[in-house]
């Protein structure tokens, strides 16, 4: 399977005016949303805390905040990681579940996912 590259936006909840566009890559192997710092800032946003990820080679502490992200004209809040300059921009699983997206491995491409619930009727 080839890469999946979106375009997507991320909005400050706090702020709603702020926003930026933002193309990446979508990452189903990755859990959390990663846009570089300097482009998180730019909209306001702020780390909420650190947490440490396993990475090749071991493992590091990264800053993590709350933002809204649009894409396909759904919304969803998700948690993102604050990356650094150079990082490419990813879109996580975390994200697509928020926004009921999936990955179509034919199309190569995102699509509607099929939503499940439990009932407890």
């Amino acid at each position: 399977m080839g890469f999946v590259k979106v375009r997507f936006r991320i909005i400050n909840p706090m702020e709603r005016e702020k926003h930026l566009d933002v193309e990446g890559v979508v990452d189903t192997g990755a859990i959390y949303t990663v846009v570089g710092r300097a482009l998180l800032e730019s909209v306001g946003l702020k780390p909420v805390e650190k947490r440490r990820f396993k990475a090749f080679g071991g493992e590091v502490e990264g800053e993590i905040g709350i933002a809204e992200i649009e894409l396909m004209g759904r919304r969803g809040g998700v948690t993102l990681i604050f990356g650094e300059k150079d990082d490419v921009a990813i879109l996580g699983v975390t994200a697509l579940e928020a926004l009921g997206l999936e990955v179509d491995p034919i199309k190569n491409t995102l699509k509607e996912a099929q939503l499940l619930m439990l009932s407890m009727r």
